[in-house]
Formats: structure tokens, sequence, C-alpha cells
């Protein structure tokens, strides 16, 4: 339906034109519930359905650009669209030309339309109510189709259409002490929740016990999936931009340079076709299925945007203005998750990581907080819980030389932020185990 929908608003907007006139049309949306809960019980409920279009008008190397808030009635967004072309036909003379502007004049139309598998959000809640009963359960529901679509005046068009959810919660232990966990996917198994659920559970008994500090310095660590997230979240900072490593402002321009290297059980690849991103930008260009960032420690790729490959003579791989992967994945090892506390032996078990920052870009340094329940282990059995602790590493030493090893279990990430509307980066990451991680505070 808003397929069909979008095409027919981008055939009006084709009739519209003036002579010399292109444009591109970007439509994003969704019809998402949203579920908030409290001690355990729903306090906030609501449905949210909403599109945006951003519609650029180009002629030639010129071109202005407008976003727009749609209500889904032709009469009403046809008229909303014809105002809009008017405003930035008149910005367009004033406009200076843009030297890199760099659009897809061959069309490669696309469709990736999946049928939900969800459940019912009233179906989640119920199994989400039942488990929380007598726990302090905080948490955040997000689940439903999500869409976007490309349109031009060179009669490409793509579309893209998914369903998902994320579940972002926390139990509460008291005080400042609570274990965060998350589940998101595609398709709802209750049994996966559960087990998800349980493990949390556990970890909020271990917080009841008398927590420690321990002293700066270096440590043996293990870092959950969603650890290993905020670090890798570190590198698409730019790091993989190709116009950030030109200007060598990249935190992987090391890497980059081959002058240092990730230890060779780290892969990371963006893989469009298994992520839930769209496979498509906002100049027209298609996705490849995957580009190979880094390949067995090794530098093998970088995200090109098309103004970057018009300023520098290069091809474009799909990336968007920013330069930053959306749907990432790391390649498995060869740990297995239940075996993670016995290889750890004595040292840190840490399952979030917080307030990161860079402490010194050029050699990837990172420093942040630990946060929620962060463990000391002895002898492969948890001791107590640590209090906060400060660390400042380097990804090239956490992910390089200090790897020891990776889980075979992967846990999806989705982005949970909702500022303006739900968002479809991803990443499938495994768990860290680190032969030493430097704490400093």
């Amino acid at each position: 339906m808003m397929k069909s929908y979008f095409f027919e608003l981008a055939d009006f907007i084709q009739t519209r034109l003036q002579g010399g006139e292109d444009f591109t049309a970007w439509l994003s949306g969704e019809q998402s519930d949203f579920v908030r809960f409290n001690h355990g019980k729903v306090r906030q409920a609501g449905l949210v359905s909403q599109l945006y279009l951003n519609l650029r008008l180009i002629r030639g190397q010129k071109h202005t650009a407008i976003s727009l808030s749609l209500n889904g009635g032709r009469a009403s967004d046809q008229a909303r669209v014809t105002g809009a072309l008017s405003q930035l036909r008149d910005l367009l003379p004033d406009v200076a030309e843009d030297p890199h502007l760099l659009l897809n004049t061959e069309p490669r139309s696309t469709e990736r339309q999946e049928a939900s598998r969800l459940p019912s959000s009233e179906a989640i809640v119920e199994d989400v109510v039942a488990a929380a009963n007598g726990y302090d359960f905080v948490g955040f529901l997000a689940s439903g189709p999500m869409f976007s679509g490309f349109a031009n005046s060179w009669g490409q068009r793509n579309w893209h259409e998914t369903a998902s959810f994320s579940l972002d919660w926390s139990l509460y232990a008291g005080g400042d002490k609570a274990v965060k966990a998350g589940y998101a996917a595609t398709e709802w198994q209750r049994d996966q929740f559960c087990h998800k659920f349980d493990h949390a559970a556990a970890q909020l008994l271990l917080l009841q016990k008398t927590a420690q500090t321990i002293k700066p310095g270096q440590y043996r660590a293990y870092l959950t999936p969603s650890a290993v997230g905020e670090l890798v979240g570190m590198m698409n900072w730019g790091g993989f931009s190709e116009k950030s490593l030109r200007t060598k402002r990249s935190s992987l321009i090391k890497l980059a340079d081959g002058e240092l290297a990730l230890n060779p059980m780290v892969s990371l690849l963006e893989h469009t076709a298994e992520g839930l991103a769209p496979g498509f930008q906002g100049e027209g260009f298609i996705k490849p299925a995957h580009v190979d960032l880094v390949k067995a420690g090794r530098f093998a790729g970088s995200m090109i945007s098309p103004r970057t490959a018009r300023e520098y003579g290069i091809a474009a791989n799909g990336a968007g203005d920013g330069e930053y992967f959306q749907s990432l994945q790391m390649a498995a090892g060869d740990l297995a998750q239940d075996r993670v506390l016995a290889e750890l032996g004595t040292g840190l078990y840490i399952s979030n990581l917080w307030y990161l920052n860079f402490s010194d870009r050029v050699n990837a340094r990172v420093t942040g907080m630990t946060r929620f329940a962060t463990f000391w282990v002895e002898n492969g059995e948890i001791v107590a819980p640590l209090n906060v602790m400060r660390f400042d590493d380097s990804l090239f030493r956490m992910l390089g030389n200090n790897l020891s090893a990776l889980t075979q279990e992967r846990d999806l990430l989705v982005e949970t932020q909702t500022y303006s509307s739900r968002q479809s980066s991803s990443m499938r990451l495994p768990g860290a185990l680190l032969s030493d991680m430097t704490l400093v505070l």
C-alpha cells in the first residue's frame, strides 16, 4: 500500500518539473507500537504512524532540498509537494553550483518487502509482563514495520520494508545497581526472550552481594556483545569514512596505512543483505550486498559516499553522506558462551560500557566507564559486583594482541534511540575475551 502510494507521488512530482529540472525523493516512515514499562507494569502505550519526504530539486550542479511531513492522503500530499517544488524553484537561482554533487542517472530499481513475522504487540507485552512479575522491571518496547523509498526523475524506483522489534530493559537492584539487557529481532521467540530474562535475573541476584572496588591496572576481561558494540561503535565516528581517511582525521588511519593491525580473529563487514537498513541511499546508488572493512585483522575497505567519490575521482560503494556503517557484522569465534567464565578464570565480566569518547583519536584510544552488571570473577566463578570503574585503552590493543577469543554466539544489536523516529541500523557481534584491559580510575 505505502509502496504504491509513494510511487504514485513520485510520478506526480515528475509531471510538475519544468525544463532542465530533475528531482530525487526519499520517503521514510514507520507504523510502530511503543510500550513503556515500569515496576513490571505497562505505564504508557501508543501507536506512531509517520511519513517524511525529503525532496530535492536539481538543475545542473545546483540543488535545493526540503523535508516534508506527509499524512498519506494523495490530494493533500500532492498539494504540499506542489508548494514545496515552487519554494525550491525560487531558491535555485541563488544557490552556488555544487562541484561534488554526484547522482545516479542510470536507473536501478529494487524492492525488498518482507512480510511481518511479528505477533501482535499485545502478545509480546503479555510475555514481558509475565516474566517481569515480582521484579522492578523498567523497559521500552518498539515494534512494527519501517519502510524507505527512493525515486528520481530518471525513472528509478526503490522500496525497502521490514518489520522488527527491540526490547530494551533493566532489572533494578536498588541504589545505583541494575542489570541492563536487550532483545531485538524480526521474529519474537518466547523461549529466547525467557532465556535472556533468566540470565538477567540471575545477575540481579549476584548484584545483592557487597560490591568491591579494585585498584587501577590491567585485568583479564570478558566483554559481552553489548560491551563490544560500544567499542566497535566508536569506529563509526568516521573510522571507516573514506573522507576522514583522506583528510587524516580517522581513528583508524594507522590501520588503513598498514602501520597497525587488529587480531586476525577480527573481520568486520557492512552486510547490507542481512541487515535491516535499506539497500540504496539518497543519491540513488545501490549498496553492494556486503563491503569488507576488516579482513583477518587487516584493513580491507572503507565507506565511500558519492560526494567523496566525486571529489577524489574514485568509485562510490553505496555509503551515505556520513560514510558510516548501518548493518555491521563481526565474524564469530570458537569460544562457547557456556565456557566464558571458565576461560576467563580470574578477571572482569563486563556487561556494559558507557560514556565512551576518544582520549587519543590518532591511536584509537578510547575512554569510558563500566556500568550496570560488571563483576569480579575468581577461578571461573563470579565473586562480587564491581563498583563503577573508568577504562582507557586502545582498540588496537583490546581488539589486537590482547584479544584472546570471540564467542561462537552473536547478538543482534539494534539502535534503540527514537528521538525523531525508529532507526534501522544494527550490529551483529560476538562477545570478546581479552588477556588484559586497562582500568585507570
